[in-house]
């Protein structure tokens, strides 16, 4: 079973000829404990291409330390990366490759370099002992791999590297404070930042192995041209999902809904700008998108109505929690719960949605663009985001002229998704448009809370007559999943009630004009 620690290093250049200062007294550091040597040997398994370096992840197969194992690193924030373990085998694990699985596609993973480490580590403690960081000077030898069996050796396949280095990694109870004050003590003794951010950066750049930018083109700022400012819109949706991929798999928080929403400007930004993306082609891509998007809200629905339920039990005086409400609130969640996790998971794990990561790069490495795409960015994108207004603007109007009940709940519905189509048009915009695309986005979204708020209370009151069905057949009162039911009423017709002040701030004519160039 792989387990996850976070890793908090810097890493800095040393030579043979390095002395480390003394670090006694820097910020808490009441002792520096001498905690041996150790010998390390490690392989890193990357594809051909070097996928997997190029966004800083690594996978390695490492024997010796304390540690030994299969430890796969994925980057959280500079200098700051989860390291994924789990136990030496023969073959990459597949808990571990399961979570690589949105970069690799269906690529081969092979050893791309071997690295051999002597270790010496001393341990900062603070004045009880606890330890707080590890300070390890590290000397390196690395090593291609060499041809395969039969294949003639090259020059360039023996290359090898060697260098040494001084890791300050935090343990226990140190924090990042620690190591800006270790940071400084190091400088004053002349010693400086390492050139690349992990041993396996500087060990495929000695030896002569080079990697495209994950990044891709077309990720920066600027452009001029709709099809610029649309496909840098796309490609950071896209790399969105596959980055979100692993944490969604590790059940992080929010990695849900924050894949959803992926999915969803995606899908949204195909529809939105079918002037600059030919409609025939990212048509069949839109029906796979809102696919994924229905499997990750099932996970994502369940969260939202759970918390929702329980907040609003919890604030239900104990007076009137008639019966075991909070036992049967349990109980339903966790047998949905069980049931939207495992079905989500074979999801990431088949084939469909494998297919879709492989189409989505396709699309972006030949964009399928329409003449328009060649075309100043902000006469376009001002005439998708009207567009996608005025749908909202007849929604709208159904809305709030629909008669109370199940079909205004629906016409509120259709107008919620109608708004959050316009917001992502405004925001994919932003780039051409500038700040009257961003005040337009946030009042499109206002609305948009206030109508998922009333729709959220819809759901929650399906939910709470269920809850409330089950309780009765069981012998059970009702009653306080009745008095949550009639709140929850209360609720909605609040939200209705707004809605018209809300939706009046945001359709102001002064905000759409402002958004034409």
């Amino acid at each position: 079973m792989a387990d996850t620690v976070r890793e908090i290093e810097r890493k800095y250049e040393a030579d043979r000829t390095t002395q480390l200062p003394d670090l006694t007294g820097v910020d808490g550091v009441a002792t520096v404990v001498e905690a041996g040597a150790e010998e390390l040997d490690a392989v890193y398994y990357d594809t051909a291409g070097l996928h997997l370096a190029a966004e800083g992840i690594t996978l390695r197969h490492r024997t010796g330390g304390r540690d030994a194992g299969w430890h796969l690193k994925l980057p959280v924030a500079p200098g700051v990366r989860d390291e994924v373990r789990a136990p030496l085998s023969d073959t990459p694990p597949a808990e571990l490759t399961a979570l690589l699985r949105s970069r690799l596609l269906d690529r081969a993973l092979v050893p791309v370099v071997r690295l051999r480490t002597h270790r010496t580590v001393r341990v900062l403690r603070d004045a009880g002992g606890a330890p707080l960081a590890e300070v390890a000077v590290d000397s390196v030898r690395a090593r291609r791999p060499g041809p395969p069996e039969g294949r003639r050796k090259t020059k360039a396949a023996a290359v090898q590297a060697r260098w040494h280095e001084i890791e300050v990694e935090l343990v226990g109870g140190g924090g990042p404070g620690l190591l800006d004050a270790v940071d400084r003590k190091l400088a004053e003794a002349g010693v400086r930042p390492a050139g690349s951010a992990s041993k396996l950066a500087r060990a495929l750049a000695e030896t002569g192995q080079r990697y495209e930018d994950a990044a891709g083109p077309g990720t920066g700022k600027g452009g001029g041209t709709a099809g610029e400012v649309v496909l840098r819109y796309v490609r950071a949706q896209v790399r969105a999902i596959v980055e979100l991929d692993p944490a969604v798999r590790r059940d992080l928080p929010d990695a849900v809904h924050r894949m959803r929403v992926a999915t969803r400007r995606l899908r949204s930004a195909f529809r939105s700008y079918t002037k600059v993306l030919d409609r025939a082609e990212t048509l069949p891509l839109g029906v796979e998108l809102k696919w994924l998007a229905a499997e990750l809200g099932v996970e994502r629905d369940r969260e939202v109505l759970t918390a929702r339920l329980r907040a609003a039990l919890d604030g239900v005086p104990r007076e009137l929690r008639l019966g075991p409400v909070d036992a049967r609130l349990r109980i339903w969640t966790e047998r949905r719960r069980g049931g939207a996790r495992g079905q989500l998971l074979a999801v990431l794990d088949g084939p469909r949605y494998l297919a879709l990561l492989k189409r989505l790069h396709v699309l972006l490495e030949a964009p399928p663009l329409r003449p328009a795409a060649a075309r100043p960015a902000p006469e376009v994108a001002a005439r998708a985001v009207l567009k996608d207004y005025r749908r909202l603007a007849g929604r709208m109007e159904t809305a709030l002229a629909a008669p109370a009940g199940r079909a205004r709940d629906e016409a509120l519905h259709g107008a919620r998704k109608a708004a959050k189509r316009t917001r992502y048009a405004a925001e994919a915009a932003r780039p051409a448009l500038g700040r009257p695309a961003k005040k337009f986005a946030r009042r499109i979204k206002r609305v948009q809370q206030l109508l998922g708020d009333h729709q959220d209370s819809v759901v929650a009151r399906g939910t709470l007559r269920e809850l409330a069905t089950q309780a009765q057949r069981a012998g059970e009162s009702g009653f306080t999943f009745g008095l949550l039911h009639g709140r929850e009423e209360a609720l909605a017709a609040d939200r209705e009630r707004r809605l018209p002040r809300v939706w009046k701030k945001a359709s102001r004519r002064r905000y759409r004009t402002a958004l034409r160039p």
